[in-house]
């Protein structure tokens, strides 16, 4: 296993780096943060015409057939940034659904368009009383004389204000409590009956209920054509922690960054803060659980990239890396002082992100619940 990277992800990240230095400086976050929509036209097309969007998909429909691994790169490398959400939602939740489960006319007619920036879409599966337990999922589609419908709420949508299309996953036909088979509905987001309403957020990213009234629904909505197993579902979820996890590999090497060029140039006492001790152990252990975070989320990568079952690596990734970011992130307040706190500061950005990058597609309690079951407990 050589977790370095090759001449192509090197160009992927410095790529990257340039262009997010160029075209998403912390002044863009804070003014989208701000901003009720909390989107950039610009920014999307101009990521579009990088390549961006179809990094991952098929060369069939006008992607580059690139691994996970390239885009845990990129996404490595957004995360420094903190680039807006919306690449995350309709690329690694949406587009890789239907990469996975789609049928061949699905594929064609939504992957085409989402590589080159024309299609924005996004997932909906949590529910009031589901949280990510997916055989607690209770919405089912209904039918009456004149077809289906789907009646219910869907909590923590992101991006739901400007997606084109929604993924809702619900219960299949099958009364199963354990392992249930899921219905995963492709919907457009203007049909009828459907209503969102924003969510106030500590990181400031989009997040949406979703309300569904009596949405309508025909037998080409249906993601595959058929109900899929809860653990094809699962498996998704699973490459989303993993890319999560590589967002915030890249929060944590940018505050370590900042944090370190803070302590070489703030003087206190006639020295610079890094030549005290406790200084350079809290920047110490900012490394330590950043090269760890680092380890375990491209080695887990490099296993889901070489088609190597991995769903305890992916979780101890996750596990591992919410905790340290959030670690790394208080530490680096603490190095910053009252600096770090002020809202004018950068370091108070990351800071917010790693509590709710934390949260995302499963805690790491729940993480760990899932490490555990791996290991027959």
């Amino acid at each position: 296993m050589d977790l370095a990277l090759n001449e192509e992800q090197e160009i992927i990240k410095k790529s990257a780096q340039n262009f997010l230095k160029k075209e998403c400086p912390s002044s863009l976050v804070r003014e989208l943060e701000e901003d009720e929509e909390g989107y950039s036209p610009d920014l999307w097309r101009k990521m579009a015409e990088l390549g961006w969007m179809g990094l991952i998909l098929p060369l069939d429909y006008g992607g580059s057939g690139g691994s996970f691994l390239d885009l845990a790169v990129l996404i490595e490398e957004m995360g420094k940034s903190c680039a807006p959400s919306w690449f995350f939602s309709t690329i690694v939740l949406g587009a890789q659904t239907i990469m996975s489960i789609g049928t061949e006319e699905q594929k064609d007619r939504m992957l085409s368009a989402i590589s080159t920036g024309d299609s924005i879409g996004t997932l909906a599966f949590i529910e009031p009383k589901s949280g990510y337990e997916i055989a607690n999922i209770q919405m089912t589609s209904k039918s009456n004389g004149s077809g289906s419908y789907l009646d219910g709420i869907k909590l923590f949508v992101p991006d739901a204000h400007i997606a084109d299309w929604i993924i809702c996953v619900v219960r299949g036909k099958k009364e199963r409590d354990i392992d249930p088979d899921l219905e995963l509905l492709l919907i457009d987001k203007k049909a009828p009956g459907i209503s969102i309403t924003p969510l106030k957020t500590i990181s400031g990213d989009k997040l949406f209920e979703v309300k569904f009234d009596k949405v309508k629904l025909s037998p080409d909505d249906l993601l595959g054509n058929k109900e899929q197993s809860a653990r094809n579902f699962e498996t998704i979820l699973q490459n989303a922690a993993l890319a999560k996890c590589a967002e915030m590999v890249g929060g944590a090497q940018m505050v370590l960054d900042m944090s370190v060029d803070y302590a070489k140039q703030r003087v206190q006492f006639n020295s610079p803060i890094g030549s005290f001790q406790a200084i350079q152990h809290h920047l110490a252990n900012m490394l330590i659980d950043l090269d760890c975070s680092r380890y375990l989320t491209y080695y887990a990568a490099w296993m889901l990239t070489e088609g190597i079952p991995c769903e305890k690596e992916v979780a101890m990734a996750k596990a591992f890396t919410s905790d340290a970011y959030i670690n790394i992130t208080t530490l680096g307040q603490q190095i910053h002082g009252g600096t770090g706190l002020i809202k004018e500061h950068d370091m108070q950005i990351y800071f917010r992100r790693a509590k709710s990058a934390a949260l995302s597609l499963g805690n790491a309690t729940y993480q760990r619940k899932m490490v555990a079951a791996h290991m027959g407990l």
